[in-house]
């Protein structure tokens, strides 16, 4: 099987309302998606989405990168995952997010041409998992509302953005609490925003409302700030930012600067990267979740098949696409969703109907 041809295009979703964490604030998210087209008739989605702050790259390099691996791909076989990977990080360094949905669209015509899922493919550990959803930074009492109609429809772990305003935050998840009630489970996400000595100020307080754990509470570079706060504190770490690639969950690990890792596929480059970041957090008995940036059903797929597909990965975030007004940019299938819980689906490929590019 040969690669014939890479088409683009550039997508857009609209938010229902501003989403605001630590150090973004956004209305409009775009992203970009990507066909590969092959000589035996079958072909392959992906996605990009693109967060500058996190992946460095915009929608003009996405799509300047992937005009380049265009180039460099035509003509090689799509199912071989490690050769196409090598290919494109020889051409350019970086630039996960314009990898991923190259990766992505490989390990659907993988899957499609092997008659099976994806989440076969990688390991089939399970079908379903349960997903958390946000709760963007906004005022307390505004929080707290979004909390409680969120955790009404079913969704019984909250994500809680932090980081803008400490003092906020602690009263945001006090408040939150109330409103949800004990059976509940809360995690604060507070993209790099304390300070090792705020963070350590605030777990003690947050401990106080039940919350389980704390994604990437100060700067992703900071790694022994992250070891200190585990060995300081009682609060349970995962690191978001600071694990893009392999090499940073070795880092972390061998620090041990983590309780858990959070695997996003933009950071990572795809599931093929992905895949090796899990393999040594297993290995250092560090669980793993999946989580996204704004991807929608399209990318949120990608990521469900992996989730599913490893014992190591217990549960996920992938509620992007529950945010957006129309979410599905002419994509069904993929998966379903009943409450919090993802199912994929049994079809080959990542299991999407017939996509008119």
């Amino acid at each position: 099987m040969k690669i014939t041809d890479i088409l683009v295009k550039r997508v857009s979703f609209e938010r229902k309302k501003v989403f605001k964490i630590a150090f973004s604030v956004s209305k409009y998210v775009e992203g970009v998606y990507v066909k590969i087209v092959t000589d035996e008739g079958i072909y392959g989605l992906g996605e990009a989405m693109p967060f500058a702050p996190v992946t460095g790259e915009t929608i003009e390099t996405v799509m300047a990168v992937l005009s380049l691996l265009k180039e460099r791909l035509l003509g090689e076989d799509p199912c071989n995952l490690e050769k196409i990977h090598a290919i494109m990080d020889a051409q350019i360094k970086g630039n996960t997010a314009a990898k991923a949905a190259i990766d992505f669209a490989c390990y659907d015509i993988l899957g499609k041409a092997a008659g099976m899922p994806v989440y076969k493919l990688l390991g089939g550990f399970k079908n379903s998992i349960v997903t958390d959803i946000t709760v963007g930074i906004d005022t307390p009492e505004n929080m707290a509302n979004d909390a409680k109609e969120k955790a009404e429809r079913g969704f019984n772990i909250l994500k809680i953005k932090c980081g803008a305003d400490f003092v906020s935050d602690c009263k945001a998840v006090e408040k939150i609490r109330k409103a949800v009630g004990e059976n509940v489970e809360l995690r604060i996400d507070v993209n790099q925003g304390y300070s090792v000595s705020q963070a350590v100020n605030v777990f003690e307080k947050m401990k106080s409302f039940g919350v389980t754990e704390a994604e990437q509470p100060v700067k992703a570079s900071d790694i022994s700030g992250l070891s200190y706060l585990r060995k300081k504190t009682s609060m349970p770490i995962m690191a978001d930012e600071s694990v893009h690639s392999p090499e940073d969950a070795a880092l972390l690990c061998k620090n041990d600067a983590c309780d858990f890792i959070n695997i996003k596929l933009m950071k990572s480059g795809g599931i093929y990267p992905a895949l090796k970041i899990n393999a040594i957090a297993q290995s250092y008995g560090i669980p793993c979740i999946v989580g996204c940036m704004s991807e929608s059903r399209l990318g949120i797929s990608a990521g469900a098949a992996l989730a599913c597909a490893k014992a190591n990965i217990h549960d996920c975030d992938l509620d992007s696409f529950m945010s957006f007004k129309e979410s599905e940019g002419g994509i069904s299938g993929g998966f379903e969703i009943n409450k919090n819980v993802i199912k994929v689906l049994d079809k080959p490929g990542f299991g999407f109907d017939e996509y008119e590019f």
